[in-house]
């Protein structure tokens, strides 16, 4: 099973100053034991694109609170104050993207569109800089596809190739990271023999996959 790795050796694959997409909706649907290597790990300077930064001290929150983070992209950080008290002191720069506007962008970057435009923050102070465009006489933004060196997503079971199945809403944006990254490592709760899976309920393609870590080890 050449995609099976470990998690520690998934975690030695990424290279400091990554960029990394992490999927989650608050502490629903993260990758737990890949985002705790990555805490305990020396990897600095990265780049956090995800919908939250946990909870304080949970989760990605270790990252911040361990300043291995550099700069964050996402939009619902109201569960975790130090985020906003990092970027006034001036320790991280905080990209607030609106969250239907981050989904979009990273199904974007994972078809290969370059940008878009979307009315979402017209007339904000997000759009300020950005190109406008009126359609149908209202106003559009155009905001740029998301992609990323890593994707660390959590899947509930994986086949041996690496084909994906979510568990309800656990599966929110880990999906779409999977299409935006250049490598990607998924922490699954159970690997199945190939075939034994329901083709109708596979919603990540194995092709999109290049890691599969066991949340408890193997």
């Amino acid at each position: 099973m050449k995609k099976l790795k470990s998690i520690q050796e998934a975690i030695n694959m990424i290279k400091p100053g990554s960029s990394i997409m992490v999927g989650s909706f608050g502490l629903a649907g993260y990758p737990e034991k890949l985002i705790e290597a990555l805490a305990e790990s020396e990897l600095k300077d990265l780049t956090i694109i995800s919908n939250d930064l946990g909870s304080p001290g949970i989760g990605l929150g270790k990252l911040l609170r361990n300043n291995q983070i550099k700069a964050l992209i996402g939009n619902y950080y109201n569960w975790n104050p130090e985020v906003a008290m990092a970027n006034n002191e001036g320790k991280i720069k905080v990209t607030l993207v609106p969250q239907g506007t981050f989904a979009e962008a990273i199904r974007a970057a994972g078809v290969g569109i370059p940008a878009f435009f979307t009315p979402t923050s017209a007339g904000t102070d997000l759009a300020q800089g950005k190109e406008i465009k009126i359609f149908n006489e209202r106003t559009y933004i155009m905001e740029e596809s998301i992609k990323a060196d890593v994707a660390l997503i959590r899947a509930y079971k994986a086949d041996e190739l690496g084909n994906l199945v979510y568990y309800k809403t656990a599966r929110n944006f880990n999906p779409l990271m999977a299409m935006a990254a250049n490598l990607v490592i998924a922490e699954v709760d159970e690997i199945v023999p190939t075939g034994t899976l329901d083709p109708e309920c596979i919603v990540t393609p194995h092709i999109f996959v290049d890691v599969i870590t066991a949340k408890e080890g193997i």
